[in-house]
């Protein structure tokens, strides 16, 4: 049997508050409805529901009569559930006193309760939370759709489907679409947006009634699921047509207690996305087995590669239009976290840390492959730029390897010093080695040998740029046009200025070893 105060935190402060708990927390085994007269039909561990009670001194007897026969509690509507003699009875006679919102209906409370009770029954047996919480959605389905008499769907804020009710009497296709593909299909979607539906879901409108349309979809009502003022899901009733005031109104009286559920999920969800993303930040450093990563995140022993994605890089230029959705960076990663793993799906694991996003992916099967091909979809169309650069593939147990060529490579998509916005360890690989080259260059004083300084010295008194077209016309040897096109000048300048440089350094590019330490000093002065 579940216990009161299980029961009690199962159905949330929303509707149900303990104004006294028996030490004991003694276990409810039903819901009565406590009729006018004696009440020798009640049971040990019943939930006395005080409908009809409206004198004090009734109300009173009917305390001390249900903890006679051992009920669990009773649950009254203030403003008798506060007042000082029914308390005092509760607290006297050890029986828990509950108080119901006062704008709950009984008979929504009566299903809600028993639905709670059977959900409680079923997470006895199992210790999976998840599923639990998923049964409890689908039971309410089922209790929604008897209330409204149209088979129901419970989705959330992105129209993807929770739960869904039993009953298929009154259908259409995109009802058939929506719970196949658990989400309402684009083409659905669109059209419900035409006709300022989600609009209206976002003004907190209790319900939402919209008429059949033209392609055959049958009409919906629909019901806002809020909690504090935020938007959390909706619920869509499939129905024949226009509902009566007093039906709708029972299903809206559904929303709260739907609230608490999908509060929890989320919770349950955060909680486990929390742990999974301590453990991946683990696996990333090179502190976690493989044998832990792959038991405890799913993933597949074979080589996966790291992926940092920096969404800071239109921060700016989008900061506006972010800070209209109340969306931080953090927000901003999260969300985009949660767009590429509907896209890819399981193949891909993240977390956050430091500020970029990280992305562990298999190197094959729904892979690296399509990740890219989402995440330069992103940069292209998405309301915020990104870069993102991939390391090689590594086994589990070599993700920090991954990660740290990741992330050198995303510092040279930062420095601009290789193009993106999306970018591979294979296409990459050369930038990172000058790049590892010349950071050791740099801390052994390497670059400020030579005759190199009188050059910099000479660019900065008279204006030239004989460093840079040194540079150039060593990275493209024999290829006089090249180097010119990448300095922008024409062929004969590029002359030109190697004339006047050898001139002024007294450099022998003859030497095969001075080109080479020419051009190790200039890349190291590029690259750090």
């Amino acid at each position: 049997m579940s216990s009161l105060r299980s029961v009690v935190d199962r159905v949330g402060p929303t509707l149900l508050h303990a104004v006294v708990l028996p030490g004991d927390d003694r276990a409810v085994a039903d819901v009565v409805i406590a009729e006018g007269g004696p009440h020798g039909h009640l049971a040990a561990g019943d939930l006395v529901l005080a409908v009809t009670s409206g004198a004090l001194d009734a109300t009173v007897d009917l305390v001390r009569q249900s903890a006679a026969h051992g009920a669990a509690a009773v649950l009254l509507k203030p403003p008798l559930s506060r007042r000082a003699a029914v308390r005092k009875a509760a607290r006297e006679t050890g029986i828990g006193l509950v108080e119901v919102h006062a704008k709950t209906s009984w008979a929504q409370l009566v299903w809600l309760l028993r639905t709670v009770l059977d959900a409680l029954a079923d997470e006895s047996e199992s210790s999976d939370d998840s599923a639990a919480g998923s049964a409890d959605l689908f039971r309410l389905a089922d209790a929604a759709a008897s209330v409204v008499d149209a088979p129901v769907t419970i989705e959330d804020t992105n129209s993807r489907v929770l739960a869904y009710s039993a009953r298929q009497d009154l259908t259409d296709p995109a009802r058939v679409s929506t719970i196949m593909g658990r989400r309402i299909p684009d083409d659905v979607l669109a059209r419900f947006r035409s006709r300022g539906v989600f609009r209206e879901l976002s003004k907190g409108k209790q319900t939402i009634y919209v008429p059949a349309q033209q392609d055959g979809t049958l009409p919906r009502l629909i019901v806002p699921i809020r909690m504090g003022g935020e938007l959390l899901g909706s619920m869509w009733a499939v129905v024949a047509g226009p509902v009566s005031d007093e039906r709708a109104a029972a299903f809206a009286d559904a929303a709260p207690v739907v609230a608490v559920h999908l509060l929890r999920r989320r919770a349950h969800a955060d909680a486990h996305r929390a742990a999974a993303a301590e453990l991946l930040r683990a696996v990333l450093a090179g502190n976690a087995s493989p044998r832990r990563a792959i038991a405890e995140l799913g993933l597949s022993d074979v080589p996966h590669r790291v992926v940092a994605v920096d969404t800071e890089a239109g921060k700016k230029r989008h900061q506006a239009s972010a800070g209209a959705e109340g969306a931080g960076p953090e927000g901003l990663r999260l969300a985009l976290l949660e767009r590429i793993s509907n896209r890819v799906g399981r193949h891909t694991h993240g977390c956050t840390l430091g500020g970029v996003l990280y992305l562990v992916v298999e190197e094959e099967q729904r892979g690296w492959h399509e990740l890219r091909a989402t995440l330069a979809k992103e940069a292209a169309g998405g309301k915020h730029s990104l870069r993102a650069a991939a390391g090689g593939p590594h086994p589990i147990g070599e993700l920090n390897r991954s990660r740290t060529e990741a992330d050198e490579a995303l510092g040279l998509l930062r420095a601009e010093l290789i193009t993106g916005p999306v970018v591979g360890f294979e296409e990459v690989w050369p930038a990172l080695t000058l790049h590892r080259v010349a950071r050791a260059a740099a801390g052994s004083g390497a670059a400020e040998l030579g005759p190199l300084d009188v050059l910099r010295e000479h660019d900065r008194t008279k204006h030239a740029d004989y460093v840079n077209t040194l540079y150039e016309w060593l990275r493209h040897p024999g290829d006089p046009r090249a180097a010119a096109k990448a300095l922008r000048i024409h062929p004969n300048t590029l002359r030109y200025r190697m004339r006047k440089l050898l001139d002024v350094s007294g450099l022998d590019l003859s030497e095969p070893d001075v080109r080479l330490a020419l051009l190790a000093q200039l890349m190291t002065m590029r690259w750090c």
